[in-house]
């Protein structure tokens, strides 16, 4: 008999395996796709050549993961490569903000009248940025934390809405960017600890930047794949599970999927009926015929620019995806160019281009035209560019991985309480009604991202529970 099977193999997943191979378990991981990855996978989308990374393409919290920094990644392939900028937020004027590594320069984007405000909202929490990192994302019960008046003074921070956090700032160039770096969890504005949100995103690029993967995302989930494979753990792909008996026995189960559908496998009836997913994604991978041609020059120096001309466009395109189910008229879009720092995407002259936007889950429309129209207002001459389209809607991002219902690549709505307390209001949210079955996806503290503490933080639950056996 196992000791532990893991369902999914994409970060979570992963690092739960490596954890518990790490301590002397044995391990197997299935997954139902041909390769390992989830969210972190790369593939040739539109043309022979150019590689596009279907989700996940940057990773301001995978760098920062303390999860992903104990583990000797480096050995097995994974490189970070940093542009000259980590983020930039370009306005229809051709000016633009900044995220950089330096907290001076990132300032200076926002004007004399925020800058001062922005280096106090931040610097404090700096110098303590890798304890806070670790107690923040190991919240909750799962390790006591090592700093808790710094946990404390950025919870008072970070609890109440960004829209009040923003109103520290007098300018929109601040608050614009600050309104893209909440936006990425896809809920509004004004929701419960949005501002830890925009400050976790802010602390990560100043702490370690906004990396990507050489070679693409998948260089990180096949670096976790080779060192669990050194362990002695086992991987099986292309092996689809419907039910518990569909598995080899085993002490312990690890599911890194949707709640929905550890409630189907498992047996679990009703017990997530309560969980929300949240608003969907259309997502247009591109090969282009060279770079894109941004107005502004700081984002021709960025890996990852965020789209959205001020706050309140922002505010607007994720009230209308989240709450009036209907799609944006003027989307915020998280766009990625990694070919700026990594020639291996396309070929020689050529750029793999990421786009996406929210829409509400589960939509069928088509948001292309929409997107491009978007994207011209602050790169005239994109459409020029294109050479081929990959286009995703919900429904296409759900089929290729069954966690994203709805398009929600969130794996469910980080809204509310649920944006801390998920899958459910639970001192042990990893645990099931099932004593041997575990649940590891984003759908358990902290939540979305690429950062493996999921998977870390259920694999200390595992272990505890199975040392406790006889």
């Amino acid at each position: 008999m196992l000791d532990v099977v893991v369902v999914g193999a994409g970060p979570n997943g992963l690092t739960a395996a490596v954890e518990l191979a790490r301590r002397g378990f044995s391990v197997a991981l299935f997954e139902a796709r041909d390769t390992v990855g989830g969210g972190a996978r790369t593939e040739e989308l539109t043309l022979p050549g150019f590689r596009h990374d279907p989700c996940s393409a940057a990773h301001p919290l995978a760098i920062n993961s303390p999860a992903f920094r104990a583990l000797p990644l480096e050995r097995y392939g994974l490189e970070w490569l940093h542009s000259e900028l980590a983020m930039a937020h370009p306005f229809p004027d051709g000016s633009a903000a900044v995220l950089s590594r330096s907290v001076a320069e990132t300032a200076a984007s926002f004007g004399p009248r925020d800058a001062g405000a922005y280096r106090r909202l931040v610097e404090p929490f700096l110098p303590q940025w890798d304890t806070l990192a670790r107690d923040f994302m190991s919240l909750p019960l799962t390790a006591l934390p090592r700093d808790p008046v710094t946990l404390a003074r950025f919870g008072l921070a970070g609890l109440p809405p960004s829209t009040w956090l923003a109103r520290r700032f007098r300018d929109e160039p601040a608050k614009t960017l600050f309104a893209g770096l909440v936006a990425h969890i896809m809920a509004p504005l004004g929701g419960f600890a949005t501002g830890a949100v925009g400050l976790v995103f802010a602390l990560a690029a100043h702490a370690r930047g906004w990396p990507v993967a050489r070679g693409g995302s998948q260089a990180l989930s096949d670096a976790l794949a080779a060192y669990l494979t050194d362990l002695g753990g086992a991987i099986h792909t292309d092996y689809e599970v419907k039910r518990l008996d569909d598995l080899p026995p085993a002490r312990a189960y690890v599911f890194d999927t949707s709640p929905t559908a550890l409630a189907r496998i498992a047996g679990l009836g009703r017990f997530y009926d309560r969980y929300r997913y949240g608003a969907g994604v259309f997502k247009i991978d591109y090969a282009l015929d060279g770079p894109v041609p941004w107005t502004a020059k700081e984002a021709r120096a960025a890996t990852t620019v965020q789209i959205g001309a001020d706050s309140a466009e922002i505010g607007a395109a994720l009230r209308a995806a989240s709450r009036e189910g209907r799609p944006p008229t003027r989307p915020f879009m998280i766009t990625v160019q990694p070919g700026i720092v990594d020639p291996t995407r396309a070929p020689a002259g050529k750029q793999v281009f990421w786009a996406y936007a929210h829409v509400p889950n589960g939509w069928k429309g088509d948001l292309t035209d929409v997107m491009e129209r978007q994207l011209e207002r602050f790169a005239p001459g994109f459409r020029d560019r294109v050479l081929a389209r990959a286009i995703a809607g919900p429904a296409e991002l759900a089929a290729r991985n069954a966690n994203y219902v709805g398009g929600d690549i969130g794996s469910g709505a980080a809204s509310g309480l649920q944006l801390l307390l998920r899958p459910r209001l639970s001192l042990h949210p990893y645990s099931t009604p099932h004593p041997a079955v575990f649940i590891c996806s984003s759908a358990t503290p902290p939540g979305p991202g690429v950062h493996g503490m999921s998977g870390h933080n259920a694999a200390k639950a595992v272990w505890r529970r199975l040392r406790q056996e006889p």
